[in-house]
């Protein structure tokens, strides 16, 4: 039984700045805004949401599929995910078109401006979820090429797929009335603090007109975990503090592939977040967003270590 990732596949170019932009950004020049910033540090590494979430799935023993299109440079790329066992069934390579790229400049504060260029990824609803030929056990519809996004999660949920509906950065492209629909029906619904401010606005509807469409509404807030919606009822999951923190970038997708992980496992959504929050901490510890590595039995260990009971 397959783990569908729907979303993107990118190249990261990751860079830090070593102050603070709200030092060099100056609010009341917003609207002639020109600045630049010395990044001595450049990385480049392997990313995209759907790539991500899938590789931090095959670390906790999952077999997720990925559904998504890149470019014909994808070829080192392809070798990374082989070599770690990742699947890429349904990952198609266009000619003509390179993989998307996202350019990443973030601060001591952990604050990011990035700039993301799609390439094949707008291409993404060239894959069709028709073409997976096992079961679906559960989805996930992560930032993506508009129609994409629209396409899939629409044929995810008419096929009764559970499906974890995630429009992240792609929220901006939506209309009210298409994140509206995204969203009904689907078995979560997950935006950090900010993306769920704009949710609201775009909808138009209100937290509990939202909770009503949903199975399990979850709100991300970084350092002080998350916030979740089952029903009526609302449990805060606390964060699991990181030993130090060297790169923010991609733990949102890790605390995705955690929670796709318990509900795998039909364990209780808050126990699901609980699972989130720990593999995010893990990464966050580590420079790029597919560099997790752990030891058979590491995170029951450490869900009791940040938790006090067993996983």
């Amino acid at each position: 039984m397959a783990i569908v990732c729907s979303g993107s596949v990118a190249v990261d170019h990751i860079m830090v700045f070593r102050g603070r932009f709200k030092d060099v950004i100056l609010p009341d020049k917003i609207h002639v805004l020109n600045v630049a910033f010395h990044v001595p540090e450049l990385r480049r590494s392997f990313g995209g949401t759907a790539a991500n979430i899938a590789f931090n799935l095959r670390l906790l023993g999952e077999a997720p599929l990925i559904l998504a299109t890149v470019g014909a440079d994808f070829d080192t790329y392809a070798q990374w995910l082989d070599r770690h066992g990742v699947r890429r069934d349904l990952v198609r390579e266009l000619p003509g078109e390179v993989t998307a790229g996202a350019y990443i400049t973030t601060d001591l504060d952990d604050n990011q401006i990035i700039g993301f260029h799609p390439g094949a990824m707008d291409r993404a609803h060239e894959v069709r979820v028709d073409e997976v030929t096992e079961p679906v056990e559960m989805a996930i519809v992560s930032p993506n090429g508009k129609r994409a996004m629209l396409e899939h999660a629409r044929a995810l949920k008419a096929a009764g797929v559970p499906t974890v509906v995630d429009p992240g950065q792609g929220l901006f492209q939506l209309s009210g009335e298409e994140l509206a629909e995204m969203l009904s029906g689907a078995d979560t619904y997950v935006v950090n603090d900010y993306e769920w401010s704009l949710t609201l606005e775009k909808t138009g509807l209100t937290e509990a007109e939202i909770r009503g469409r949903v199975g399990t509404l979850i709100v991300t807030l970084g350092e002080r975990g998350s916030r979740l919606w089952i029903g009526d009822r609302c449990v805060e999951v606390p964060a699991v503090p990181a030993a130090q923190v060297v790169d923010p970038t991609g733990c949102g997708d890790a605390f995705r592939a955690g929670y796709l992980f318990g509900r795998r496992r039909a364990l209780a959504p808050e126990v699901c977040a609980r699972v989130g929050n720990l593999l995010g901490s893990l990464l966050v510890e580590r420079e790029g967003t597919q560099s997790l590595t752990l030891a058979p039995g590491e995170l029951a260990a450490r869900y009791v270590r940040a938790f006090g009971k067993a996983l």
